[in-house]
């Protein structure tokens, strides 16, 4: 029999870059985790649901049948999309899982992925706290700051029990190919399958970025699942601000490929005009006992491990 007090985890988005981490940072607390994605997630139970498409009971209905305490969106879009994309994904998904929530009949914990980039752009060398304006410059941006606030605002009106994990940008395996790391991750291990070497073309790589590991991520949100952070934002980094073009020669490095990385045209994308960006990570340390345990050099290594087993298998 399941004790009571066991954690009934359900990531929404379990199936996707950062939810299979979750999920298996989840699991190996002992939590009885389920994914809710539209396609199955590799090693836990799944629950084949479109949260903003389909019947807006139906996570209610999953949520219910799983007893579920914990609630983890790891959904939303981030990379290559339009305004009114991002509108759905990162808010009108957000409002959907906060309804269902409030439909379960006990209270339950809501672990909301935010972003760092729902901030106001800090200076040079000033790390950003929780404290820091919440003025953000893009899109994508504004969008996850409106999600965030779906949660917190449910927070103080008695409906769940969220806390928002502000993270930076997260590398790591399985890192999707539309991101920098992943594109740059393809583009040589096409050429080491033609044996060939690489020409990478990319914007240049002038900025410094605070990268934290996927598996870092998972960890502080396993630690959020339980640890009283409620009502709370807290910010998850690394704490230092690497140049991105190291991390282009880290990835080069490490896979071996000969290549020659081409900086061309203008910077795009979600952090185009961050020249600098780190967090401070105190509050993530008093809060949830978390601190990022990855180093940059094998963040890298298992990124590119695992490019090359899925290319040795091939397609799903």
């Amino acid at each position: 029999m399941t004790a009571p007090d066991a954690v009934h985890a359900v990531v929404v988005g379990g199936s996707g870059f950062l939810g299979r981490h979750i999920c298996a940072a989840l699991t190996a607390r002992g939590a009885h985790v389920l994914s809710a994605a539209r396609r199955p997630a590799p090693g836990v139970p799944s629950a084949r649901i479109d949260l903003v498409g389909g019947a807006p009971a139906a996570l209610a209905d999953v949520l219910v049948e799983h007893r579920a305490t914990v609630v983890v969106n790891a959904a939303g879009a981030v990379w290559d999309y339009d305004e009114r994309a991002l509108g759905t994904s990162n808010v009108v998904l957000v409002e959907r899982l906060r309804d269902a929530v409030a439909k379960v009949p006990h209270r339950v914990r809501v672990v909301q992925l935010g972003s760092v980039f729902e901030y106001e752009l800090p200076a040079p060398g000033r790390h950003l706290t929780e404290e820091a304006p919440e003025n953000p410059a893009t899109s994508y941006g504004r969008s996850k700051l409106k999600g965030s606030r779906i949660v917190l605002d449910a927070t103080r009106a008695g409906l769940l029990d969220g806390v928002v994990l502000r993270a930076t940008s997260c590398a790591g395996p399985g890192l999707p190919r539309s991101s920098l790391l992943g594109r740059v991750a393809a583009q040589l291990r096409a050429a080491a399958e033609r044996g060939e070497p690489a020409v990478i073309r990319l914007a240049p790589l002038t900025a410094e970025r605070d990268f934290v590991d996927c598996r870092d991520l998972a960890a502080a949100v396993a630690a959020a699942a339980t640890l009283p952070a409620v009502g709370r934002t807290v910010n998850i980094g690394s704490g230092t601000a690497v140049s991105v073009r190291r991390l282009v020669d880290l990835l080069v490095s490490v896979s071996g490929v000969p290549a020659t990385v081409v900086e061309e045209g203008a910077a795009t994308g979600r952090s185009a005009g961050v020249d600098w960006l780190a967090v401070h990570t105190g509050l993530a340390e008093r809060l949830l006992g978390w601190r990022p345990r990855h180093s940059l050099a094998s963040t890298v290594r298992a990124m590119w491990s695992e490019a090359i087993t899925n290319a040795e298998e091939g397609p799903d």
